[in-house]
């Protein structure tokens, strides 16, 4: 019994002090406000971040998983309660690394795998809307997460095995509007983030494929999103956008669940060329290749 003590407070010792990796360096631009807040929508900001009728950014709902509930705290300006005595650096590194002021990890649930893909710019345009934002004082609710996920610094040993930001490079044999679509769904957008297919831990799969997860952590399931599955389920380019923009599907019915969400809170706010590129990219089209 005292042994098996000894080695439990070891561990828990040992993922306490595990190292995060060092901050990387960011500079700091003049942020858009106007842009930052169109970011905020592309991005699921305001979906996760804010419940229905509440101050935008002063809080989520829960965000269900087989390892509890998560719950997207205040992120509006107020100094107390929200973000709004960080730093722009402290700022960048939680959005694009998962890191808090702290030091500390944050769950996954923040998808900062994706957002890693975001310039100095972006976060600085994100950083000038949130300031440009009514400050809200409600409190952020704790985790309902537990043990042994309860404990912030096991998320040190999930990173160091099962995280997997996503790296953009875009393709120069393809049309920019493909691209574009590729940087959309895999970046800010975070399309993966439900899509792909998930490990028992949580981690993204090695390939950039959207081959849907029949077994989300929340226990529902989200369809695949690759092009054949999307035209075989009646998704021509002119359909894709008007679902992402109204939530209706080609057969006349409507989205339902998280992604009900997502339209309402998010894509139906975007620009159409937007949404064109991001059908270009699920649905590969314009498949001949660009000049090289």
């Amino acid at each position: 019994m005292v042994a098996t003590l000894v080695l439990a407070s070891i561990g828990v010792i040992a993922v306490e002090v595990w190292p995060i990796s060092p901050a990387r360096p960011v500079t700091s631009p003049s942020g858009d406000a106007k842009r930052g807040a169109y970011l905020a929508r592309l991005s699921g900001c305001i979906t996760c971040h804010t419940q229905a009728g509440a101050t935008p950014l002063s809080g989520g709902a829960a965000l269900v998983s087989r390892f509890g509930s998560f719950y997207a705290p205040n992120i509006t300006a107020d100094p107390d309660e929200g973000i709004g005595n960080w730093s722009f650096e402290q700022f960048a590194r939680a959005v694009r690394e998962g890191v808090s002021p702290a030091g500390d990890p944050y769950y996954p649930a923040f998808p900062y795998e994706f957002y890693a893909t975001l310039t100095d710019q972006d976060v600085a345009d994100l950083w000038s809307a949130i300031a440009a934002a009514p400050a809200d004082t409600t409190p952020s609710r704790p985790h309902d997460v537990g043990f042994p996920f309860n404990v912030r610094g096991g998320i040190k040993l999930w990173r160091t095995f099962f995280e997997k930001p996503v790296a953009y490079e875009p393709d120069p044999t393809r049309t920019s509007q493909w691209n574009r679509g590729r940087y959309l769904v895999w970046g800010p957008a975070h399309c993966a983030a439900c899509h792909a297919p998930r490990s028992a831990m949580g981690g993204l799969p090695e390939s950039q494929e959207l081959t849907g997860d029949p077994a989300m952590q929340d226990g529902d399931a989200a369809p695949p999103l690759t092009a054949r599955d999307l035209t075989a389920r009646g998704y021509t380019k002119a359909a894709l956008v008007d679902a992402l923009r109204t939530g209706v599907t080609p057969d006349g019915d409507v989205f339902g669940g998280s992604m009900a969400e997502v339209v309402h809170g998010s894509t139906k706010y975007l620009l159409t060329t937007h949404l064109e590129d991001i059908a270009t990219y699920l649905l590969d089209l314009g498949q001949e290749r660009s000049a090289q």
